[in-house]
């Protein structure tokens, strides 16, 4: 195996691909990165057993086939190393791989690409063509509701659902709830799948930088995204997602209009004395009127109050104010609706103006 490559081909899908690569593995061969080279590309692939990413690059000149596997990070950091526009010539000698690049030469050691563990090519389902910021906007929509670690292992994800028309996502930890459509023509099957939070880290990364529409396959255990010369899979969470519809609150009869800059900027100074565990503040409603309280063990108060577009009777409703936060931060309208019932409901949470998000927040005890 022998090639020849510019570090600046070389260095940008090598760090996608060593995203991937957990630097603790219990197998060492899970440490490296999968080198092939066929018919002047080489492919880069790395694997965490649960995710796979796959960058291929054209090849110029003097190339000799062949496949190995090689410290993901190591490789990384000497590409890094090297100065812009270097070349770098790769050349399999024996268990060794050696990287010249002018006066520089590194020898790394390899493990047979025998043990490298691949994903199933074809991992079959329903694939559509997406713009590349319509699949960004969905994830970045509902990224920040996934739970972390929790023991209901199917909420530390993001359920990804297909309906006639409209690719869906929808994130929950237990206390809030995210919920983002976008019309993509094209989709005639129905299908729902969880896609676990890691994969969908790594896709938003990825997708960062991609421009052309890309090809999204939702198969029974698997979602492939691919983007360019970026193949993305990602194995799928099994367990059931919960039924969401069923914990969005009907037409809460307090209907409130916010400037959401306002707002938030409000929020963000009542939270800085609010309980540093628990993170609760106190909404008072009334007509035209939004006061924020919020207090702290050390006897400590902030106090806020936002002129508001509200007619109704008057409430008084607890919340964790980095749950309102993420939605507001999340949202990039100049208004916000806040709908609510009682002390004890959900409260609802969108742009008037948009329709292609919803958001719930459980109310908490103060």
């Amino acid at each position: 195996m022998k090639f020849t490559i510019n570090r600046e081909l070389l260095l940008k899908p090598l760090q996608q691909v060593a995203g991937v690569v957990e630097r603790r593995q219990t197998l060492p061969v899970l440490s490296n990165v999968l080198l092939e080279v066929t018919d002047s590309q080489l492919a880069i692939t790395g694997t965490d057993l649960e995710l796979e990413l796959v960058a291929r690059l054209g090849l110029e000149g003097e190339v000799l086939g062949g496949e190995t596997t090689v410290p993901a990070r190591k490789l990384l950091d000497i590409c890094k190393s090297l100065p812009a526009e270097a070349d770098l010539r790769f050349e399999v000698d024996g268990e060794r791989m050696i990287v010249r690049s002018g006066r520089s030469r590194f020898t790394l050691s390899t493990l047979p690409a025998s043990e490298f563990p691949n994903l199933e090519d074809d991992i079959g389902g329903a694939a559509l063509d997406v713009a590349p910021d319509q699949l960004r906007r969905l994830i970045d929509s509902t990224a920040f509701s996934m739970a972390q670690q929790d023991v209901r292992y199917y909420l530390n994800g993001m359920l990804v659902e297909l309906r006639k028309g409209r690719l869906r996502t929808v994130a929950t930890d237990g206390h809030r709830l995210a919920m983002a459509d976008a019309e993509i023509e094209g989709i005639t099957t129905e299908s729902q799948v969880i896609v676990p939070r890691k994969g969908i880290m790594e896709l938003a990364r990825l997708l960062g930088d991609v421009s052309q529409p890309v090809k999204l396959t939702v198969g029974n255990n698997h979602v492939r995204v691919i983007a360019g010369d970026v193949t993305f899979t990602s194995k799928l969470v099994d367990g059931k997602f919960p039924e969401y519809d069923r914990v969005v609150p009907r037409e809460g009869q307090r209907r409130i209009l916010a400037d959401r800059e306002t707002l938030r900027h409000a929020l963000s100074r009542v939270a800085i004395l609010s309980n540093e565990k628990y993170r609760g503040v106190r909404i008072q409603l009334s007509e035209a009127s939004l006061k924020l309280q919020a207090n702290n063990p050390e006897q400590e108060e902030a106090e806020e109050e936002v002129s508001v577009d509200y007619q109704g009777t008057e409430l008084e409703i607890g919340f964790n104010v980095s749950y309102l936060l993420d939605v507001l931060n999340t949202l990039h309208g100049t208004e916000v609706q806040i709908q609510l019932g009682d002390s004890n409901s959900s409260a609802v949470v969108t742009d008037p103006n948009v329709a292609a998000t919803l958001y719930v927040v459980m109310p908490m005890r103060l």
